[in-house]
């Protein structure tokens, strides 16, 4: 058991970092064009996007929504990266935990 725990933290560490350092960060979902320069823009902060969602939903529908966007973020560019190598060492600390139990 220590052998396995020891080598999945080792694969684990290994494609993490390399994900995090590989990876790029995902593009923009819309610009807000000030003057001459366009700014990343995120539609799905807006006060706007906010209030009708809570209108229809209510508040339960924001703060599941929030959930939802942050849990899918941890899927994409280098947060991947930083999810491989916690779940890793996660799974690693169990394992350990597991065999000295025994």
């Amino acid at each position: 058991m220590k052998i396995a725990a020891l080598f999945i933290l080792a694969i684990g560490l290994g494609a993490g970092s390399t994900i995090y350092f590989t990876a790029e960060e995902p593009p923009p979902d819309g610009y807000i064009i000030v003057g001459d320069t366009a700014y990343p823009y995120d539609p799905s902060t807006s006060k706007t996007y906010v209030r009708q969602l809570e209108r229809f939903g209510g508040k339960s529908a924001v703060v599941f929504d929030e959930i939802n966007r942050w849990f899918a973020s941890l899927w994409v560019g280098r947060r991947l990266g930083v999810t491989i190598i916690c779940l890793s060492a996660l799974t690693a600390f169990v394992l350990l935990w597991i065999a000295r139990r025994r």
